[in-house]
């Protein structure tokens, strides 16, 4: 799959893919976009000393990325599972240019987030541990023996991924989820906010990040 670099509008990466007319993030910002979607509508809205977060697509590794640079900041501890079926390769991913926007720490930590072993949970920081899944979330089993705080859910759009974002799916997510933990996507359709609330999760349209007027946050009572 060809993946082309292209800067947004704020000054930082995304990839477009040509084959899907996709790209990875918005135009309009790739590091808003996250920081917006994940951070602030999602991680900010979890107080728990300790987050379990369940990431689909892990990508570019930005929501990772931002998301252990707020942990370090406020003392979080994280555990961090995503999956991704197709990770990027070293030469793309070492000329994204997150780490130059933001903090000092942030070229370590995101070196460290990709060169870490796919299947093994690996501790980048202190605070901090992922472990990365290469696999479709189509097969992904869960196995039940870790309930999840939080979601992103940052497959590529429903127009572009249908399967992504069926009834079935998000069952299947909603069913490892804590009471009381977070799903956020940056999509609002109303098929999607459907399907999630029929999966069991009470859901809320929210303002969306710059160039997009809403988007999706649900939780599990």
């Amino acid at each position: 799959m060809k993946r082309i670099l292209q800067q947004t509008e704020d000054g930082s990466h995304t990839l477009h893919i040509p084959e899907m007319d996709e790209t990875y993030h918005s135009i309009h910002g790739a590091i808003q976009e996250s920081n917006h979607v994940f951070i602030e509508a999602g991680l900010k809205k979890v107080t728990i000393p300790v987050v379990h977060i369940f990431e689909v697509g892990f990508g570019t590794g930005l929501n990772a990325l931002l998301t252990c640079l707020e942990a370090l900041k406020n003392n979080t501890r994280i555990y961090y599972h995503t999956i991704e079926l197709y990770p990027l390769d070293e030469e793309l991913w070492r000329n994204l240019n997150y780490p130059d926007q933001l903090s000092d720490q942030a070229q370590d930590i995101f070196n460290k987030l990709h060169e870490a072993p796919w299947e093994e949970e690996v501790q980048i920081t202190d605070g901090f541990i992922i472990l990365k899944t290469k696999n479709s979330l189509v097969d992904y089993k869960f196995t039940g023996e870790l309930k999840y705080d939080l979601i992103y859910f940052d497959a590529f759009a429903p127009g572009k991924q249908e399967e992504m974002w069926s009834k079935e799916i998000f069952q299947n997510i909603t069913e490892v989820m804590n009471a009381k933990s977070v799903f956020v996507t940056y999509c609002a359709k109303g098929a999607v906010r459907r399907n999630l609330q029929e999966a069991g999760l009470t859901m809320e349209r929210i303002p969306g990040p710059p160039g997009k007027r809403q988007m999706l946050r649900g939780t599990k009572e």
